[in-house]
């Protein structure tokens, strides 16, 4: 029987097939993602350079002698981003993610969207029918704690301050219990709408392309 970090290590190695060398690569951030950059500096598979989408992404991948660059030197300099490697909380069977376990999902968000293909890679516990077992992140500005908080309990959610957390970006990161996400587009939507929320860890207006998943019997690959 395969433990977790064994199968996190072989759907990471899976992902190596989806990196274009001489390309650039988005990175994503969490215990997946480590496996993976690990793996792509131990294959000595050379890209062009890697958008981190956290700080701990990046000090790994420069740790590998890995070039970083920023997203706004990646667009500069007129090149594409084929593709971004990233893990997941939750999947279901649209591809729609909850992310920001790691508390990155800002940035995770912002290399997804810049990304022409996002492909996931997560174990088979990560996936659900529904949305909504994983608490859901929410980035918030800290000054707009506690109006969120109230907002939120309104749609029907019970945030927690994710406690001694502050993101890359400064802000805060309340998890939100309780929610059942019917419609994962919309909902995305309505939260990033609340004044003071940053993003949430929804990912469903840009879901997966692919999701690798993996169990004992091996590594499934997942399209919509």
């Amino acid at each position: 029987m395969s433990d977790s970090n064994d199968l996190k290590r072989t759907v990471a190695r899976a992902a190596l097939s989806h990196v274009i060398p001489g390309e650039l690569l988005g990175v994503g951030t969490g215990s997946t993602a480590n496996h993976f950059i690990d793996l792509l500096a131990a294959e000595s598979i050379s890209i062009a350079g890697a958008i981190a989408s956290s700080e701990a992404s990046a000090t790994r991948l420069r740790g590998h002698g890995i070039p970083v660059l920023t997203l706004d030197e990646a667009l500069a300099s007129g090149r594409r981003i084929p593709v971004y490697v990233d893990g997941a909380d939750e999947i279901d069977p649209g591809l729609n993610l909850i992310k920001g376990g790691g508390g990155a999902l800002t940035r995770e968000k912002i290399v997804a969207a810049a990304s022409d293909c996002f492909v996931c890679i997560a174990d088979e516990s990560k996936c659900v029918d529904s949305l909504g077992r994983f608490p859901l992140p929410v980035e918030i500005i800290p000054m707009a704690l506690g109006l969120v908080s109230r907002e939120l309990v309104r749609m029907g959610g019970i945030p927690a301050l994710r406690e001694g957390f502050i993101t890359d970006n400064g802000n805060f990161i309340l998890d939100v219990s309780g929610l059942h996400v019917f419609d994962p587009v919309a909902f995305e939507s309505e939260l990033d709408h609340l004044a003071g929320v940053v993003t949430n860890g929804l990912f469903a207006r840009r879901k997966a392309d692919i999701a690798l998943v993996s169990s004992a019997d091996g590594v499934r690959s997942l399209r919509v």
